[in-house]
C-alpha cells in the first residue's frame, strides 16, 4: 500500500491564532494540533475564549492574526474545498424555527449535496429518536429535542472533521449517554475528527482521547483526561478543570509551554 502522508498531518491546527474586539482580547496567541481520528475536548470556564476560537476554526471568524488550517489545508485560502468536509453542532444556535425539522435538514443537506438524502434523514431521525418530530415547526421542540437536531444536521454530510460545542446540553441522562455512544461509534466507523466544547466532564472522561485547557485566551495545559489527572493528582477531570480555571497549580505547561509559545 502507498503511503499517504496526509494521514500524519494534523485534522486541525491552530497556529499563533490572535481575536481582538476592540481592546478585548479574546484570544490570545493559541496554537495547538488536533490529531486525526481523535475526540479532542477545548475546556475552559466562561470568557476563556473557546467559542471564539471554534468560530475562527470554522471560518466564521477571521482571526487578527494567526492562521487555521484544517486537513492541512488553510481555512483563509481554501475554505470552498474544506468546508464542505466540516460540520458544526451547538444547542445554542438555532436553526430555522418555521421549517420542520425534516425540512431542516433536507436544506442543509442540499447545501452539502448529500446523496440519497432522503434515506439520511430518516436514519438519523431513527438514531437520534427523532422519528415522531420530523413533521414539526422547529419552534416547537424542547431545548433536548432541539439538540438532538442539531446532532442530526452535524451528521447530515458524513463530515470528516467535526466540531461540536456542547453537544449533550439540555438532554436527559438516558439520552446524553446514548449520543455519547453514537458519536463514539460514528467517529470509530468513519475516522473523523472531533473537537468539542463542554462543561460536563464526566463526558470527557469517558470519550476523549485528549484535552485542551484554556484560561483567559491561552492553552494553559493539555495531555489524555488520564494525564491530566496523574499530573494535578486528582480523581475526576471536574477537579481538574477547577484546580486549572481557579489557578490553584500553576502547571510548568501553562507558564513555559503553552503561555510562553503561544
Amino acid at each position: 500500500m502507498a503511503y499517504d502522508s496526509s494521514m500524519q498531518q494534523p485534522a486541525i491546527e491552530a497556529i499563533k491564532l490572535v481575536k481582538r474586539f476592540g481592546e478585548v482580547t479574546a484570544v490570545d496567541g493559541v496554537s495547538f494540533t488536533v490529531r486525526r481520528g481523535s475526540i479532542t475536548a477545548l475546556l475552559g470556564g466562561n470568557g476563556a475564549g473557546k467559542t471564539t476560537t471554534l468560530s475562527i476554526m470554522l471560518g466564521l471568524l477571521l482571526p487578527t492574526s494567526g492562521e487555521a488550517r484544517i486537513l492541512g489545508e488553510s481555512l483563509v485560502h481554501y475554505r470552498q474545498r474544506i468546508l464542505p468536509r466540516v460540520n458544526f453542532s451547538s444547542p445554542y444556535v438555532d436553526l430555522p424555527q418555521r421549517l420542520t425539522v425534516r425540512q431542516n435538514l433536507r436544506v442543509y443537506g442540499m447545501l452539502y449535496g448529500v446523496r440519497g438524502l432522503g434515506e439520511k434523514i430518516v436514519r438519523l431521525a431513527h438514531d437520534l429518536e427523532l422519528d415522531d418530530l420530523l413533521e414539526r415547526p422547529h419552534r416547537e421542540l424542547s431545548a433536548g429535542q432541539k439538540t438532538r437536531v442539531a446532532l442530526a444536521k452535524a451528521l447530515i454530510n458524513d463530515p470528516d472533521v467535526l466540531f461540536m460545542d456542547e453537544p449533550t446540553a439540555s438532554l436527559d441522562p438516558d439520552m446524553a449517554d446514548y449520543a455519547r455512544s453514537l458519536l463514539q461509534a460514528y467517529q470509530a466507523r468513519t475516522g473523523a475528527t472531533i473537537l468539542m466544547a463542554s462543561h460536563n466532564m464526566t463526558e470527557v472522561e469517558r470519550i476523549c482521547d485528549d484535552v485542551l485547557m484554556m484560561r483567559r485566551g491561552r492553552i494553559v495545559d493539555q495531555g489524555s483526561p488520564r494525564e491530566l489527572l496523574a499530573r494535578y493528582g486528582r480523581k475526576t477531570m471536574e477537579e481538574v478543570f477547577l484546580d486549572i480555571a481557579r489557578e490553584r497549580h500553576a502547571h510548568p505547561f501553562g507558564q513555559s509551554g503553552a503561555e510562553a509559545g503561544s
